[in-house]
């Protein structure tokens, strides 16, 4: 085990998707890229919102990385507050295309893999710890079926059994993203809030770890 200055931790964040400028899951990874968290540094990836090529650049960055602690981050509009994810299921199952038109339909996302994986992160003590600081925060039973359970699938089918904490987490729009979507306006939360929230997630997660 490392003594807790030599933890590696890894946050990832997806691309813009859907004529959008930003998404706030990279703009929170980037604000969090090389920070000290708890006395441990934070590397940050952006991940292309693609189906097969993101899980490319998964992998290739949890080689490079070799994390201890890994949060994939994705946007999840009409979402309040932080969603932590608790499952990852096999399938590829896409409403629209991805950002290079690709739409899978009921397709695996590992050929032959199991039905589902489970976060392997404390999420329990993690939506606890956001309450008590104040963040809106719950536990969701499902990732969807487009690129973020992809994501998803693959970081814990790629980490199954090795000693990493890896999970996923979805983000509510921006209040510029949400402005845009018209009447109602949909939930929303601003950047600040979600870093400090994420912030505290990582926190949570290496004292969990030592």
């Amino acid at each position: 085990m490392r003594a807790m200055p030599d933890l590696r931790v890894l946050v990832t964040g997806f691309e813009p998707f859907g004529g959008d400028s930003v998404n706030p899951s990279w703009l929170v990874a980037q604000h969090l890229s090389r920070a000290s968290i708890a006395g441990v540094q934070v590397q940050a990836v952006q991940l292309p919102c693609v189906f097969g090529l993101s899980a490319q650049v998964l992998v290739q960055s949890l080689a490079q990385h070799q994390p201890d602690v890994v949060l994939a981050l994705g946007l999840a509009q009409g979402r309040e507050g932080i969603s932590i994810e608790r499952v990852a299921i096999n399938v590829d199952d896409a409403r629209i295309p991805d950002n290079v038109g690709q739409q899978p339909i009921d397709t695996p996302v590992v050929p032959g893999g199991p039905a589902a994986y489970f976060s392997t992160l404390p999420i329990k003590r993690l939506a606890q710890g956001l309450q008590q600081a104040g963040h809106p925060v719950n536990i969701s039973q499902t990732a969807g079926t487009f690129v973020c359970n992809h994501v998803f699938y693959a970081l814990q089918h790629h980490l199954q059994g090795q000693r990493v904490m890896s999970g996923f987490v979805h983000l509510p729009a921006l209040p510029e993203q949400a402005a845009r979507a018209g009447r109602p306006t949909p939930p929303s939360m601003d950047l600040a809030a979600q870093v400090a929230a994420v912030q505290q997630l990582l926190a949570l997660c290496v004292v969990h770890w030592a």
